[in-house]
């Protein structure tokens, strides 16, 4: 299974490759990427295709990653990365960013580092309010993020209401997500955090295949289950806020993508969490692709695509679908 899904990713991959305003032959690709340094087709390879296809490889798998661990730790299948309002928080740093013209005097890179640092305010803000004496609560936690998400949504809505007409589209695109990302280090940074957590989530298969049966039960097959739901709440936080901040609020993949995957292979955790990661990535790429092609030369938001098209994929697997079951984990 994992390398029926490393087969698809790569397709999409080289689809992705070869399609655009000016299509490109996939044969004429490798003679072109060896030799053709300084041609048209090298530059827009080379320097636009080929990074925006492992960023959204990097993106699309984290906040899959993200999703499945956070259902996962919930036992709930509409838990998604967003839900604990970690894009709200981001979305907040990044237009007060705009808003006081910060990316003017501080450089554009002041984006992502004001979308992060408002994700890690509400990630900390989360976890602090979910606390009771000492023990962290799951089903409060998604209380509260539910409940920061408003507040983060109206305070947009104000911010939106107040600032001038030209901070709007920079704020409205910025909400809306693009992998059109032109700093090579902000991509790199993506790809190794996102791998980074790959890895590190692995040393939780047990403790999240053991909270399928519930907490108390986890506890007692040995599982430090406090311990275990705030080091994969903090991997699932920074996948998110990462994401988030670098990408801009990219909806459906963390929702979608792992319920899917958990219909066609199931619940165990030890080929779960690879194969969301790669689908996810794919997932991501592909709907990049459409969304810089379909009215090029002009470019879509790319949640526009990932909630279209997510949703209808997702609504036709279900209806088809004898069983819900498995969605719980």
């Amino acid at each position: 299974m994992i390398f029926c899904t490393l087969i698809i990713a790569l397709i999409v991959a080289l689809y992705s490759l070869s399609t655009g305003e000016l299509r490109i032959p996939l044969f004429k690709i490798p003679a072109i990427l060896m030799h053709g340094k300084g041609s048209i087709e090298f530059t827009i390879l080379n320097t636009i295709r080929l990074p925006r296809i492992i960023f959204g490889f990097a993106i699309g798998g984290a906040l899959s990653l993200a999703g499945v661990i956070l259902q996962g730790v919930y036992r709930n299948p509409l838990v998604e990365p967003y839900t604990l309002g970690i894009s709200g928080g981001a979305a907040i740093g990044v237009a007060i960013s705009i808003v006081f013209g910060l990316h003017l005097t501080q450089g554009i890179n002041i984006l992502p580092v004001s979308g992060f640092a408002g994700a890690l305010t509400t990630t900390f803000l989360v976890y602090m309010l979910s606390l009771k004496q000492g023990k962290l609560l799951i089903h409060k936690m998604i209380l509260m993020g539910v409940m920061i998400s408003f507040i983060a949504s109206s305070l947009m809505m104000f911010l939106l209401a107040t600032t001038k007409a030209e901070n709007l589209h920079n704020i409205i695109f910025w909400i809306m997500g693009s992998l059109d990302e032109s700093n090579s280090g902000l991509i790199y940074l993506s790809v190794i955090i996102s791998v980074l957590c790959l890895i590190a989530s692995y040393l939780f298969i047990q403790p999240l295949n053991a909270l399928r049966l519930g907490e108390e039960k986890a506890r007692h097959l040995g599982i430090n289950t406090d311990v275990a739901i705030k080091l994969l709440f903090l991997i699932s936080s920074l996948l998110t806020g990462l994401c988030v901040s670098v990408a801009g609020i990219i909806g459906f993949v963390g929702l979608i993508i792992p319920q899917l995957v958990r219909l066609m292979i199931g619940n165990d955790f030890r080929i779960l969490l690879l194969i969301s990661f790669i689908t996810g990535g794919g997932f991501l790429v592909f709907c990049d692709t459409i969304a810089r092609t379909i009215i090029s030369p002009n470019e879509l938001p790319i949640g526009v695509i990932t909630g279209m098209l997510g949703g209808i994929v997702f609504v036709v697997v279900l209806t088809r679908t004898k069983s819900i079951s498995k969605l719980a984990g």
